[in-house]
This record gives structure tokens, sequence and C-alpha cells, in this order.
């Protein structure tokens, strides 16, 4: 722990990688409840993202040393989580309230354990974070709709797809708190190499070995929004189908995910259909509901490539531009961050292509008068 609360700093002072090849090898089986293996693989992720890229991505390790590896492993096991720093680690374990009693905003919460990028970083986590809370009664509302399907109770599908259709607007509304906390350039220059990890990486090709665990290199993705659970159960709920590669990279996703969380994913989309009651019923209200809730995951996903395009697509050609020329302190940031990210999300998807493509599957799941007006609109 007091090493990887130092993360920041050490990577700064290139002294990250000699402290850890100086620890002692840790057992885990002292280690009992869920929030001790979750902060424990928190800290070991934090520690092993400095490790790899405390020199960039030109001078990254090719093995993770066995004093973090094995406990790392064992921990990684034991919960269900690949030994890589994930959105359940970052986001959904990293933070607590200054304040226990206060309330759940900016201003009341801290990060447990950070990474390069000052105030950015923890900006980062904590309003994807403030966007998981706002999702907390849409996922409540959801057994509520499946079990209305189940007995053919129109009206109280109705009231939850509203409240759902609510909690999907206030995610959207905690996500622009990401222009007031983020700096792109920091986002884009310093931040971004540490969430990435070194499965279709060119900076690591090959992998990373785990010493002490397997001989062989492993490959794991960096961290992504589509480790998020929330639209995986939205597009489960409301029959969001995917086109063949970008289903294939969300369903890859899940397995990065706690094991519970996956399952849920597993229940939602196991149930019988809801858009197809929704087209039994005759009900206008129920319609209504229905295509307000795709409505609003719909503007979710345009306000999310917005999001992309200033923190990523923007500063990319910029860095491009910048590289020849002589830079400001801004310019010099950006122009340092890793080439090959360029137009990549973290997790290593084709970023753009990606959202766009998964945003035009969204509109597929309209009622079918609401779809013709959606695609002349379009």
């Amino acid at each position: 722990m007091d090493i990887a609360l130092r993360v920041p700093d050490l990577v700064h002072s290139h002294e990250l990688r000699l402290h850890i090849n100086k620890m002692p090898l840790l057992g885990t089986q002292h280690l009992q409840k869920h929030r001790e293996l979750r902060l424990a693989h928190l800290a070991l992720s934090v520690m092993t993202m400095g490790y790899t890229w405390q020199e960039g991505e030109n001078n990254t390790v090719e093995m993770l040393p066995h004093n973090l590896a094995v406990p790392y492993w064992e921990v990684s096991q034991r919960l269900g989580l690949p030994p890589i720093l994930t959105h359940a680690d970052a986001v959904l374990a990293n933070w607590r309230k200054k304040n226990p009693e206060g309330p759940f905003d900016m201003e009341n919460l801290e990060l447990l354990l950070s990474l390069p990028g000052g105030d950015s970083v923890r900006g980062f986590f904590m309003v994807t974070l403030l966007v998981e809370l706002a999702a907390v009664p849409a996922l409540r509302n959801i057994p509520t709709v499946i079990n209305g399907v189940r007995c053919g109770e129109t009206e109280a599908v109705a009231r939850a797809l509203e409240d759902i259709s609510q909690s999907i607007q206030d995610m959207t509304d905690a996500l622009k708190l990401m222009h007031v906390y983020v700096e792109p350039s920091v986002f884009y220059g310093i931040m971004r190499i540490y969430l990435s990890g070194w499965k279709d990486n060119p900076s690591m090709p090959n992998g990373l070995v785990y010493e002490g665990v397997q001989i062989e290199p492993m490959e794991y993705s960096g961290g992504s929004a589509a480790q998020s659970s929330l639209l995986h159960c939205f597009d489960e709920l409301l029959g969001v189908k995917h086109e063949a590669k970008s289903s294939a990279f969300l369903t890859r996703m899940r397995d990065y995910m706690p094991p519970e969380h996956k399952q849920l994913i597993q229940d939602i989309s196991s149930q019988p259909s809801l858009k197809n009651f929704v087209q039994q019923q005759d009900s206008e209200r129920l319609n209504q509901a229905f295509q307000h809730c795709v409505t609003k995951l719909l503007h979710l996903r345009n306000y999310h490539i917005n999001v992309v395009s200033r923190f990523i697509t923007v500063p990319a050609a910029r860095a491009r531009q910048l590289r020849d020329r002589s830079q400001d302190s801004e310019g010099e940031m950006i122009s340092r961050a890793p080439t090959a990210l360029e137009e990549r999300g973290t997790g290593g998807s084709g970023i753009m292509t990606f959202l766009k493509t998964v945003r035009d599957q969204t509109k597929d799941a309209f009622l079918p008068e609401r779809r013709t007006e959606m695609n002349h609109q379009s």
C-alpha cells in the first residue's frame, strides 16, 4: 500500500520499477473479505500499470516481476477478474467519501489510489463513478420490467421504463461534468497510456510475462467504458443488437467485469423479449415509454461520442500537427502522447468507428414507426 499510494510520484521520478523490484513477496491467504480482495486488486493493478508504462511507450517491460505478478494473479483468480486495471478497479472500487455522512458528489469524494495526471485523474474516475451512480434507479427497475412482462402488467412496465429513461438522462448529465473536471491535453498526453493494456498494442506486441505464473506472455486489454455493465444491461433489456465486430469486442469486455455483473447481463438477456411484449400490448403509454428509453440511450451514446472526440480525436489531430513544430507546454504534453494510441481507445478498439457503429445499431431497437422517422432524420 505504501508503494501503491506513491505511484504517480515514483513514476515521475523514474523510481517505481526500482521500488517494486525490491518488494518482498507477500502471500494473499490473509485477505478474506471481498472488500479486502478488491482493494488488493486495485493496489496491485495501479502498481502494474505504473511499472509497465513508467518510461512511456518505447521502454516497456516484457516481464512483471514475481513479487508483483504472483500475488496479483492469486487475487485476480479469487475475484474472477483479469490481472490488469479494469473499470471495476479504477472506478467502482476506488473512492471514499471525505465526510461519511456527506453527499455522494464531486466535492465530497476522493480517490483511494491514483495514476499520473494530477486532478484530471481524479476528475476522470470520479465523473465516471457519478455516471454509474446515476444509473442505480435504472438498474433497480430492470427486475420490475422483467416481472411485469412475465405477468402482463402493462402499467407497471411503462412506469418502470419511464424511471429508466430519467435515469439514463441523469447519466448523460453526469457525463457532462467530464468537461469541467478533466483537461483534454492531460487525458490524451499523460493519463491514457497508464490505462492501456498489452493486447492489440504495438508498444507491447508480445504481451506481458507474469513471472512465476506462467512462462508464456499473456495479453489483456486496457481499461474501457465497455467494461461497465450498465449499457450492456440496457442493450439486453431493450433488444439492441450489435453487428459482429462490435459485438465480439463488447462480449470480450464482459470477461473484465466482476463475475456477478457478467451474470446479471446474461440473466437479463435470457428473459422474454420486452420489445415483443410492447408490440403485443395495445398501450400508447407503454409504446412511448419504450421509445423514450431507446431515445435516451441513443442520446447518451451520441454525447459519449462528443466527449471522445474532444478528449481523443481532436488532440490526436493536434499531436500529428505538432510533432515537427516548436511547441507550447500544452502542445508538448499532447505530442508526447503515445503514437500507437492515436485513434484508439485504451481498450484497444478503433474508437470512432466502433462508437458510431454501436450508436447506429441502437437506432434499430426503436419500434417500427419510430425507426422510419429516425432514418429519415439521419
